[in-house]
């Protein structure tokens, strides 16, 4: 064999380990990429069925119920226009209050309850992640447009 035929060999050999390497570096980064939904986006059928995603909003008030075992707890995510229930199984963080801003990580059922794996809650008193405060302010303008349309119909 050559010297230019061997060094051929191992730059396409060297190619195609970068592409492998490459391709296995993109597929792991497409797997663990989680979305952010409201609940309107989630009930309009735009979050992924069977992928993990994360949904947030405002704990409606009233909605928190804990279950015997102390750790399950169900509690009602709502951007003020939809509400999504959500079951959760461990401990919450201590700022978790009703009508503050919360972020759940998981997957929705096929009885339409979404069943989070983590629960991230508000970091001070004016603070709401900043996605759940787009998702809430666009469902409150959209509640106000449809409220005004009403009025105009005679």
């Amino acid at each position: 064999m050559k010297a230019r035929h061997r060094r051929f060999a191992w730059i396409a050999a060297g190619l195609a380990a970068l592409a492998l390497a490459a391709a296995l570096v993109l597929n792991a980064f497409r797997s663990n990429l989680v979305f952010f939904y409201s609940p309107s986006q989630v009930l309009s059928n735009e979050a992924p069925h069977g992928r993990p995603f994360r949904i947030g909003g405002l704990v409606e008030e009233k909605s928190l119920v804990r279950a015997p075992d102390g750790l399950t707890v169900r509690f009602k995510v709502t951007d003020t226009a939809q509400t999504i229930p959500v079951v959760y199984t461990g401990i919450l963080p201590d700022l978790f209050k009703e009508g503050k801003g919360v972020v759940a990580q998981g997957k929705i059922g096929p009885d339409g309850v979404f069943r989070a794996t983590e629960v991230l809650a508000k970091h001070d008193e004016n603070y709401m992640p900043p996605e759940a405060a787009a998702a809430v302010g666009q469902a409150r303008a959209r509640a106000t447009m449809e409220n005004a349309a009403k009025t105009l119909k005679p």
